[in-house]
């Protein structure tokens, strides 16, 4: 994946290099648009970037003892654009989860330790990318920069 990244940034660093700084921005900003959109869906579907789905939840006791699911969707809010940030300036595209929705983001993108509730006991979380870019995605990238630079 980081090759075919490293592969479209050495095609097109020549071709944004004779843009403007003005012209870059206003692309960076189109194409981190466009792959905000590309990510809140992928994690509307439960989808990590590799096209398998994420981990189910494991099962929960209440306090009666009795067994039972979570019947909703994980992360239904975390793709909202009030958690889901993007910033681009004329040199750089970032996407990312600001304030305690990182916390609980970092948590589940790289499947890290943490406590299901305050003064609970440590709980080894399942890897669920949120983050991360698919083929589309890089296809995506190129066919921005394309339609821009043949406008």
């Amino acid at each position: 994946m980081s090759d075919n990244l490293r592969a479209i940034e050495d095609w097109a660093g020549v071709l944004l290099a004779r843009l403007g700084a003005g012209e870059r921005r206003t692309l960076n900003q189109t194409i981190a648009r466009d792959l905000r959109r590309s990510q809140q869906q992928r994690i509307a579907t439960q989808q990590n970037p590799d096209g398998s789905l994420y981990a189910p939840r494991k099962p929960r006791k209440n306090l009666r003892g009795k067994v039972g699911g979570v019947r909703r969707k994980m992360f239904a809010k975390l793709g909202k654009a009030k958690h889901l940030k993007l910033q681009s300036t004329a040199g750089s595209i970032a996407i990312g989860f600001v304030g305690r929705t990182a916390r609980l983001a970092r948590v589940h993108q790289y499947g890290l330790r943490d406590r299901v509730e305050r003064g609970g006991p440590d709980v080894q979380y399942d890897r669920r990318q949120l983050l991360g870019l698919t083929d589309a995605d890089l296809e995506l990238i190129r066919d921005r920069l394309l339609e821009h630079l043949a406008s």
